[in-house]
């Protein structure tokens, strides 16, 4: 079912808001860095508001943008490496099965995005590719990486 595109920032901001955090904190593995991100994200956004034609696009370019900016800080962190106090997701945004959880976390960054980008979010492999930038192939091959290793992981727990 398509649905029309949002008509304020609070619309996209309830309509979104969850999804675009969660990719966040999967990307990041902080809750504060998510919620930076998902901030910046809707302050992009703002710019663009009322020029989607549909809502697929717009939640299309709102993960793009959210996945982008994650990058972004993972590459920030990367050259300017601190230790956080808050690396544990707060309760509520932590799935029930914490091992699941744990093992997800624990994957690079690479599998714990496709992989969430499917299972969580519900889009297929072509969409993936044209959100996170590759071809389709590897986003097959990450998918199928990331399971392997998530399975793995939880055997040995």
């Amino acid at each position: 079912m398509t649905h029309l595109p949002s008509k304020t920032i609070e619309e996209a901001l309830d309509r979104y808001g969850s999804r675009l955090y969660r990719l966040a904190l999967v990307m990041l593995k902080s809750p504060m860095d998510a919620e930076d991100v998902v901030q910046e994200t809707f302050l992009r956004y703002l710019d663009k508001l009322g020029t989607f034609r549909e809502g697929e696009h717009e939640k299309a370019w709102l993960l793009s943008v959210c996945t982008n900016l994650c990058r972004d800080a993972l590459r920030a962190r990367n050259r300017h490496p601190q230790v956080g106090l808050d690396q544990v997701p707060e309760e509520g945004h932590v799935p029930r099965d914490r091992a699941v959880w744990d093992a997800l976390m624990a994957l690079p960054e690479k599998y714990r995005v496709v992989l969430v980008l499917q299972a969580v979010e519900g889009y297929q492999t072509k969409e993936i590719a044209k959100l996170i930038g590759i071809t389709p192939s590897a986003v097959k091959m990450r998918l199928s990486r990331g399971r392997k290793l998530l399975e793995e992981s939880l055997r040995k727990e």
